[in-house]
């Protein structure tokens, strides 16, 4: 099976009867071919029109101009004998940026004639079939000279996010030598949500942990403020009673929200009533709208740096024997005392941000793990600043994933996802890939350096594909 990035470019090249329109037909919704002969009937009397010829071609030229300037995946469903026109639509797709590739269908002539002659319709004068036939040979040594990302024979294909072209080659390598990687659910929409029950599947598809967002109100990126949304804390209390195997916590609690030694007692009292699953994860916090809503100060990003360092200080000693004073550059706790103590020996501390200078420096000065999010070329680099200030502090990584049992349930679930959105825009966005696509891309991260990852589920549809997933890493 071929694997194209999404978006790209997909060139038909071949004479007439090669199979190029069932090739694109079987391989690609009918609203991403653009076709000379459907726009000849658009144009002129039929498929068949010949008449209508430089017609539909203009209109063609228009059609893939704009789905190329909107970065849309367009096949090009024509002969493609013609050299000029192959190079004009090679230089449209590099000007946006789109990888384009040809698809040459090298069908034996004796087959091409023997199809033309079964058609009932739009069947080709044997003459033209014959001159077509003549040019495909030089058309066809050609094509690997004219500046194509790629140059196929026929064959079976399917396009993904870029996150998932090589993916393949880490789904057969988790296959023969597996890795083992943790997984956690991050839930950051309850709106219309049965929190107790995404809990409970959550732990029985398999997960790890769970996480939730710290925050009050919903953020831009994933709702409108207005929506249902409940505070962290009281609910992974309640998810505590819910739940008997995975670990809780806030991914992540913004430093700003809470005094926080009181987020310590909050934190240790979590612990104690799960019985030792408690996570306490800690950030910057950057949603300056929510501040001023509440009437929450706002420092700016030297002073919350010099909170989050002093958080990161004092919540051990908090969790700890006695009750020791703490002198901070932002913080003093007179009495760092925690009773009754977190059931676990020390509640392991992520911190999330993707700062290499500061954020990094320190998690892997204080804390367990650092959470950093991105595509596979951004946690590479990150592992490798991390591992440069502590390689003992572990990697995790947060991220979305559209998981599908299969291509035709994850065109189901883009559609019923991607609202107003383009299908590529919207597939990127996600990572909407199939378990097979999953499995790969959890593995390449894996070999990344990272030792558990957060995902979301855009769809509950996602959680049975997803525990096949998880399975492939026990």
């Amino acid at each position: 099976m071929l694997t194209l990035p999404e978006p790209c470019v997909v060139v038909l090249v071949g004479p007439g009867a090669a199979g190029k329109s069932t090739w694109a037909q079987t391989h690609f919704a009918a609203d991403r071919i653009v076709s000379s002969d459907r726009l000849r009937a658009l144009v002129g009397a039929g498929e068949d029109d010949i008449t209508a010829s430089a017609d539909a071609f203009a209109v063609l030229d228009t059609v893939v101009a704009q789905r190329l300037r909107r970065r849309l995946t367009t096949v090009i469903d024509t002969l493609g004998l013609d050299a000029q026109r192959r190079a004009g639509w090679v230089a449209a797709a590099k000007a946006h940026g789109l990888p384009c590739v040809a698809i040459a269908f090298d069908t034996p002539p004796a087959q091409c004639r023997a199809r033309n002659r079964a058609r009932a319709t739009k069947r080709i004068p044997a003459d033209v079939l014959t001159q077509q036939l003549r040019a495909w040979a030089a058309t066809r040594d050609a094509l690997p000279s004219e500046g194509f990302d790629a140059v196929h024979l026929e064959t079976p294909a399917r396009t993904v996010p870029e996150a998932f072209v090589a993916a393949a080659e880490a789904h057969h390598r988790q296959r023969d030598d597996p890795a083992r990687l943790g997984f956690g659910l991050h839930i950051g929409r309850f709106q219309g949500v049965d929190v107790r029950a995404s809990a409970e599947e959550a732990e029985e598809a398999g997960f790890d942990a769970i996480y939730v967002m710290d925050h009050f109100r919903q953020i831009p990126q994933l709702g409108r403020a207005w929506e249902d949304f409940l505070e962290s804390y009281t609910t992974l209390a309640y998810l505590a009673a819910c739940t008997t195997k995975v670990r809780l916590g806030a991914l992540v609690t913004g430093v700003t929200y809470r005094n926080v030694a009181h987020l310590g007692k909050i934190v240790a009292t979590l612990d104690v009533l799960s019985g030792g699953r408690a996570v306490c994860g800690l950030g910057l916090a950057w949603f300056k709208e929510e501040h001023v809503a509440y009437g929450w100060p706002f420092p700016d990003v030297g002073d919350r740096y010099a909170l989050l360092e002093d958080a990161l200080r004092v919540l051990p000693l908090l969790w700890g024997k006695g009750s020791p004073r703490f002198e901070g550059r932002t913080l003093t706790v007179p009495e760092a005392l925690c009773y009754p103590r977190p059931v676990q020996e020390r509640v392991p501390i992520i911190v999330g941000g993707n700062g290499e200078r500061r954020t990094l420096r320190l998690a892997a000065t204080y804390a367990d793990a650092a959470n950093v999010m991105g595509d596979l070329a951004t946690v590479r680099r990150k592992a490798e600043v991390l591992r440069g200030y502590n390689p003992d502090t572990r990697l995790t990584h947060l991220g979305t994933a559209l998981v599908a049992a299969d291509d035709r349930h994850l065109s189901e679930l883009v559609e019923r996802g991607r609202g107003r959105r383009s299908r590529e825009a919207y597939a990127k966005e996600v990572n909407a890939g199939t378990v097979a696509d999953h499995i790969g891309r959890f593995r390449q991260l894996a070999d990344a350096g990272v030792r558990e990852a957060m995902v979301r589920l855009p769809d509950p549809a996602c959680m049975a594909p997803m525990a096949e997933v998880m399975a492939a890493f026990r």
